[in-house]
Order: C-alpha cells, then sequence, then structure tokens
C-alpha cells in the first residue's frame, strides 16, 4: 500500500488515521480493540488521539482513549508496528495550556497511559497565548530525552503556524511536521485560504479531522428526519443540509456508482488528491464503517472525477 510522509520527520504511514476520539466514548474496550486489529491487519498504522479524548463524556476524566490504546499495543505486544499520535494542551481541567511546564507533566501523564516510553508524534491541541518558544522549547527537551520523535499543531492560525515555523529556525527548536486542521469537501475555506499555503510551502503532513464532516458526506444525512435520528451528529450536519450540500451528495453519488463504492469512500479519496494531505483522521464504531473508510482511502481518482466534486464544491 502507498505510504505518505509525515513531513520531513522521516516517518511514513499508510494515508488513513484511525481516530482514537471514539475510544471510551461511542465504542469500549472490547469494540475498541476488535476494530484496531482489524486496522493494523490491513496494513494501516497511524493512531490518533489526544490526552482529552473523552473527557466530555459523563464520569470521564479524559485520558480514557490513551489508556484502551495502550491496553490493546500491550496485550498485542505491536508497540513498533504502530505510530501514536496524541496531542496536549486541551482543557484537562486546568483551561487550554501549552506551557513549558505544563507540557513536561502532561506528556509524562500520556505515556503511561499509553504503555510506552515514546509518542511517534505529539501535537499542539490548541493554541494559547503562550510564547510559541516556550512550548517549542518543551518539544526539544522531549525530542533530545527520546520521549517524542516528532511534533505537530493542530487547531492554530496560519500567522501563528508561521511564527512558529520562524522560531524553531531561529532557536534550534524541532519543527512542526504535520498539522491538523478541519478539512473536507464541504469545509474546505478555513484550510484552502491561507493554511494551505504554509503547509505546502515548508513541506508539512496534513492529517486532516473531520473528514466526513461529522458523517453528513456519508450520505446518511439528507433530509430533516434523517438529522432527527442522530443524537450525537444530527446537529452539526444541519449547517451543511443546503443546496451547496446537496450538489456535493450528487456529486459524490455519481463519482461513488462508477467506482462502485460510497460517498464516505470517494469523500476520504478526494481529500487524498489535495496537496500536501498525509492522512485523513475518520474513526468507526463498528467493522463495516470501518472497512468502508479502508477502501475508500485506496480509491485512485480520475482527473473528471475530481474536476466533478471539485466543481460541486465550489466556494467563494
Amino acid at each position: 500500500m502507498e505510504k505518505r510522509k509525515l513531513g520531513k520527520s522521516g516517518l511514513e504511514a499508510a494515508p488513513f488515521a484511525f481516530g482514537g476520539n471514539v475510544f471510551g466514548w461511542s465504542v469500549d474496550e472490547a469494540t475498541s480493540f476488535k476494530l484496531l486489529d482489524e486496522f493494523t491487519n490491513n496494513g494501516f498504522s497511524l493512531i490518533d488521539t489526544a490526552d482529552v479524548y473523552s473527557r466530555w463524556v459523563p464520569g470521564n476524566h479524559g485520558g480514557e482513549s490513551e489508556t484502551i490504546i495502550g491496553k490493546w499495543m500491550q496485550q498485542r505486544g505491536n508497540r513498533d508496528e504502530v505510530l501514536i499520535a496524541t496531542k496536549v494542551g486541551a482543557d484537562m481541567g486546568q483551561g487550554a495550556n501549552t506551557t513549558k511546564a505544563y507540557i513536561l507533566r502532561a506528556v509524562e501523564d500520556s505515556l503511561r497511559r499509553l504503555q510506552t516510553d515514546y509518542i511517534d508524534l505529539y501535537q499542539t491541541h490548541y493554541d494559547t497565548s503562550t510564547p510559541v518558544e516556550e512550548t517549542l522549547e518543551a518539544y526539544a527537551i522531549l525530542e533530545k530525552a527520546g520521549k517524542v520523535r516528532t511534533i505537530g499543531a493542530s487547531n492554530m492560525s496560519a500567522a501563528r503556524l508561521e511564527e512558529s515555523l520562524r522560531a524553531s529556525e531561529q532557536h534550534g527548536y524541532p519543527l512542526y511536521d504535520t498539522f491538523q486542521p478541519e478539512y473536507n469537501l464541504y469545509d474546505r475555506a478555513g484550510y484552502e485560504k491561507e493554511l494551505a499555503a504554509v503547509c505546502e510551502k515548508h513541506q508539512i503532513g496534513v492529517i486532516c479531522y473531520y473528514s466526513l464532516a461529522s458523517g453528513f458526506l456519508s450520505g446518511k444525512y439528507r433530509s430533516q428526519d434523517d438529522i432527527a435520528k442522530s443524537k450525537a451528529r444530527g446537529k452539526k450536519a444541519l449547517n451543511y443540509l443546503n443546496d451547496r450540500g446537496m450538489r456535493i451528495l450528487a456529486a459524490l453519488d455519481q463519482v461513488a456508482a462508477r467506482y462502485n463504492s460510497t460517498p464516505a469512500g470517494v469523500a476520504l479519496a478526494w481529500l487524498l488528491t489535495r496537496p500536501a494531505i498525509t492522512a485523513p483522521i475518520a474513526s468507526a464504531t463498528d467493522i463495516a464503517q470501518l472497512r468502508e473508510i479502508m477502501h475508500g482511502v485506496q480509491l485512485q481518482l480520475d482527473h473528471e472525477a475530481v474536476v466533478l466534486l471539485n466543481t460541486a464544491s465550489h466556494y467563494d
């Protein structure tokens, strides 16, 4: 299977990152293990999580996803066969925090939950008012100690990302090798208008989240009645239920029929035609969903299909 580089880090992965936000939330530990087994048995290796997953669930405190992944790796004895991407900086009860002192404490908690002595990709989850130099200094310490192999950023403005890259070059700190934006066939402008140019210029690998627009691009939400059936994601899907959204679904249906695939599969395949994209992140709660995703990221869309999708999803 094709592998793509995580920026200039030397790390590479098959072009699909399993979104670990569902572990300890919408799937239990046993189901999580089955999903991870299916994922890795099919040649994929990049697992994306965060310390804060899934703190929003009543009774959870954060760290549930990392804990499940850690148990799975320990039982399977496969740590060297997977790439673990986790994040730091989200509100774990102290507010968003990317100070040096906090990162150096938080990484130890993540390592303990993951039952490993290193993290392949450690990512700044949210931007804060902390000087970028202070955040990057923490990562320099962690890389030197062998606790982190490379770093990435998420939810950061283009200007702040550029500032971070300049600081790394000036002070000899690690460079962000990956960037994680919201990006999909519907939500294009936020990434494409400013961030895309920065990522392409600096050879940053893009690992995008909400790759299926909260399920809308799977085609499951086509009316108000469909939205009412889903308590978890239905409300957000309302944002997509408009003329542009319907044009995109029609184009996805057309291409999916040509490729004997599904709208979700084609939506993911489209992402992989975009410059700098390393791997879309997608979650699955059952094996059927996961297989659909794995099939989609291996589709090779032709020029005609890409033009049709680009036209349908055009924005001002």
